[in-house]
């Protein structure tokens, strides 16, 4: 069965998007078989795996609010193993159409998502930046969510709401709903200020944070306006080789075998 995890930050700007397409690349290349869900408006995974088309049939709105099953919305990318269900445009507006749902409004995606978890190891749902009924959603339909911060004073304002909202889908819709791990972005270790968000991050998340940490980088940046993850657009550069990492400490801890006490 997939595990499903949802990429989540509140604010905006974080690499949340390039860390959940490049993350999700980089274990389709180990040999998993990995969804990607674009729950943005904005359609930004959409765009990284080479769908720049925002008026696209057969989104994810459409699995949302029309008839049409999750295993109709699912493409094939570039990359063998990775695959997505794209955003589109309409988007933007099923939060008014979801929240006009008396019963059961914040698990319609976990309804949708149920078919498909046989069919993968990973589904991971790519959050809008905000916390309404979208990333509800999200969250209840997630084993876990992972909280990629930006290296910046400000990536920590908000971060305490973040959490609130978590505890409080932990508490009324999910209970096996927790933080699988936090992802440093735009790191760099000769800044006295990106040394200080580590320092602040770990003291709040202590060995939830983990150790691979993603630096700035313009092919990253490049990447997802040709419509490639990092792996394909240059494998050899330092965001790729930093994702590599990423994955594989990702790895090592899905598979970690359980403590007997």
């Amino acid at each position: 069965m997939a595990k499903i995890i949802s990429f989540s930050n509140q604010k905006g700007g974080v690499g949340k998007t390039t860390t959940c397409v490049d993350l999700a690349a980089a274990l389709a290349a180990s040999g998993k078989r990995v969804l990607i869900v674009d729950f943005d408006p904005q359609g930004n995974a959409s765009s990284a795996l080479g769908i720049f088309d925002k008026k696209t049939k057969n989104s994810v709105y459409n699995v949302l609010c029309d008839d049409v099953s999750a295993e109709q919305a699912v493409r094939a990318s570039e990359l063998d193993g990775l695959y997505i269900i794209p955003s589109s445009d309409d988007l933007a507006g099923a939060e008014l159409e979801l929240s006009q749902i008396v019963i059961g409004r914040e698990r319609v995606l976990e309804e949708k998502l149920e078919t498909l978890k046989d069919k993968f190891d990973y589904v991971f749902i790519d959050c809008p930046p905000s916390l309404g009924l979208l990333t509800v959603n999200a969250l209840t339909a997630s084993n876990g969510v992972l909280i990629p911060i930006q290296c910046e004073f400000f990536a920590l304002e908000g971060l305490s709401q973040m959490m609130n909202t978590i505890k409080l889908v932990k508490k009324h819709l999910n209970a096996t709903l927790d933080v699988t791990g936090v992802v440093l972005t735009m790191y760099d270790g000769r800044s006295k200020l990106s040394r200080g968000v580590l320092e602040e991050i770990s003291k709040y998340f202590g060995d939830k944070v983990f150790d691979a940490k993603i630096p700035r980088n313009i092919r990253l940046a490049e990447a997802p306006s040709y419509g490639k993850p990092i792996l394909l657009y240059d494998r050899r550069c330092a965001g790729a080789a930093a994702y590599d990492k990423l994955a594989s400490e990702f790895l090592a801890r899905e598979e970690k075998p359980l403590e007997i006490k």
